[in-house]
C-alpha cells in the first residue's frame, strides 16, 4: 500500500458532488493505481469516519491541439466514498 496522503489527492468540488453530500457521499480525486482498499483505508485513517462503500471512476484524458502541437490531458481517476450515517467530512462548510 502507498502513502495514505499520496492516495487522495484533491476533493472534487461542484455541483454534482457538493449535492452528493447531503446523500452521505463524498468525492474525491485519486492516485489512478489506487484500488477501492486502498482508498477506503486512507480516507478513514485522514478524517477519521467509517467507509461504508467506495466507487470509482476513470476519465482518459482527452487530445488537446494548440495550432500544430497535440498533446494530451492527462487521465484522472474519481472516487465517490459513502460514509456512515451521522460522519461527515467537512470540506467547505459555510462558504
Amino acid at each position: 500500500m502507498k502513502d495514505i496522503y499520496s492516495t487522495i489527492k484533491l476533493p472534487v468540488i461542484t455541483e454534482k458532488s457538493t449535492l452528493k453530500t447531503a446523500e452521505g457521499k463524498v468525492v474525491f480525486w485519486v492516485d489512478t493505481d489506487a484500488n477501492k482498499q486502498d482508498i477506503k483505508t486512507a480516507v478513514e485513517k485522514i478524517f477519521n469516519v467509517t467507509v461504508l462503500g467506495v466507487n470509482t471512476q476513470r476519465t482518459p484524458g482527452k487530445m488537446k491541439r494548440m495550432g500544430k502541437f497535440s498533446g494530451r490531458r492527462p487521465t484522472r481517476k474519481k472516487a465517490y466514498v459513502s460514509l456512515k450515517e451521522g460522519d461527515k467530512i467537512e470540506i467547505f462548510e459555510g462558504v
